[in-house]
Parts: structure tokens; C-alpha cells; sequence
């Protein structure tokens, strides 16, 4: 009986210090996951971090220099799951001891263009994290480890949140607003994943893909791979140019 009051309390104490992703103030971001030949092949680092910034974290990419303690980040893990004729995807993050804290749904396309699939694929393992509603909270509880006579990683230091205006900030996190606003009105038709944007000549243009929410849609414009957001009644296309995030008004008839 005595044993089994132990194991219960210890059971109780380990629950008590678990970490959830509120203890963690950003998401370091490699640039190469196992899965790839190169270097952001096919733009999932982007897309990764586009995600994240989205969800709420600070980003940074592994090469990319930051403000914090190593032990108050998150890392993340892209897995590019095999599968016959579709592509499955799913991320998880972990701790600076390389625990566990968050593993995502696992996204899926039949989508062939590789391009896309990874796109798809990926937004969709971010709606479980968006789920969350991730909020970072300063004085996060202690790591516990399984070894009883291992050293106590320290708290994650509470660093103040940089200033734009008074901070020379990483090109990564400025947002360009309206950016090469574009007054030509887009005709939206319907696709079997969302829609596709022509032109009056008529042109495709642009391909949205639906989410889970009806005024977001991952965007595909010239390669380029981004969100178009509903923002006032107005749709922006959102992306990444040379590691700045911009942010494009566009007029849309549905």
C-alpha cells in the first residue's frame, strides 16, 4: 500500500512540474530537415516559420542569431512521413534536453506537385498548435528530469520583449503593410481544395487552398507560397521576401 502511495505522489509531482509550450518564448527553425537534399528545399523552413510567427512564437532560424538563453526555446522537427501517392506531415517540439513538449497532428494531401503537398500538408499539422492558442508566459516550472541524480536545468530567463521603434530589430520580424498595393480586381472561382484568382483576360493568378477557418487560405502566387488573411473586410496576401515578412492588399470578388 505504502509503494503504491509513492508511485501515486511521485506520478502527481511529475504532472505538477510538466512544461506546456506557454513556458517558451520562441522556436529555433533549422534551415535543412532530415527529409531534405538542401538547404529550405521546397520552402519549408519558410513555411515553418511563417507558421509559427502566425501561431504567436518569435522564430528564429538555427543560423539566425538571438536574444535568449538556449533553455527558454523551443526546437522545432519537421517529419515527412513515406506514404503511397500522398504526403503526411507532422512536427514536433522539444525542450534544450531534447524532451518532448508539443507533437502536431499529422497533415495530409494527395496534391503531386511537391510544392504544394508540403504546403498543404504543413498548414494543416499547424492547425492543432493554432488550436492551442499559444500564449507565452513568463516563470515557467522547472524541467524534471527521469534521473533523480541529474543536475536541475535552471528556469528559462524572462527576457523584455524587444521595441521596434527603439530596437534595430531582425529584417525577419519587420511587417511591411501594403506593400505594391494592387488595385486590380481578382475573380475568385471555385476549386475541388478552394479557389483559384483570374483576371479579366481571364488569368490564374493565384490558388488558395481552404483551412480550417473561413477567412484564412494558404495563397501560391508565382511560386511564391503565403497566406491570404481577411483583415476589415479586406483579403491581404502575406509572404516572406528576402527573410521580411510583406503584406499585400488585394481585391477579391467571390
Amino acid at each position: 500500500m505504502k509503494v503504491r502511495f509513492l508511485f501515486f505522489f511521485a506520478l502527481l509531482t511529475s504532472f505538477s512540474f510538466a512544461q506546456s509550450i506557454n513556458d517558451f518564448r520562441a522556436v529555433i527553425v533549422p534551415l535543412k530537415f532530415d527529409f531534405q537534399k538542401k538547404q529550405n528545399e521546397y520552402r519549408v523552413s519558410t513555411l515553418t516559420k511563417y507558421n509559427l510567427t502566425k501561431a504567436g512564437f518569435e522564430a528564429f532560424y538555427a543560423e539566425e542569431p538571438n536574444p535568449y538563453d538556449k533553455c527558454s526555446l523551443l526546437y522545432i522537427d519537421v517529419i515527412n512521413v513515406k506514404a503511397f501517392l500522398a504526403t503526411k506531415m507532422y512536427f514536433v517540439l522539444k525542450d534544450c534536453n531534447g524532451k518532448e513538449i508539443f507533437k502536431s497532428t499529422t497533415g495530409y494531401t494527395k496534391e503531386k506537385d511537391y510544392q504544394l503537398a508540403y504546403t498543404e500538408a504543413l498548414n494543416e499539422a499547424f492547425n492543432s498548435l493554432n488550436a492551442m492558442h499559444y500564449k507565452y508566459t513568463p516563470g515557467a516550472a522547472p524541467v524534471v528530469s527521469a534521473n533523480a541524480n541529474a543536475v536541475p536545468t535552471p528556469k528559462p530567463v524572462a527576457v523584455p520583449v524587444p521595441v521596434v521603434s527603439n530596437v534595430s530589430a531582425p529584417v525577419s520580424t519587420v511587417v511591411a503593410t501594403n506593400v505594391a498595393a494592387n488595385t486590380t480586381v481578382y475573380y475568385a472561382q471555385p476549386t475541388a481544395n478552394g479557389y483559384q484568382l483570374v483576371d479579366t483576360t481571364p488569368k490564374v493568378v493565384m490558388k488558395l487552398y481552404k483551412t480550417s477557418k473561413s477567412d484564412y487560405f494558404t495563397a501560391v502566387r508565382d511560386g511564391v507560397q503565403g497566406a491570404l488573411l481577411l483583415k476589415d473586410n479586406e483579403w491581404y496576401f502575406e509572404y516572406y521576401q528576402n527573410e521580411q515578412l510583406l503584406s499585400e492588399k488585394i481585391a477579391i470578388k467571390f
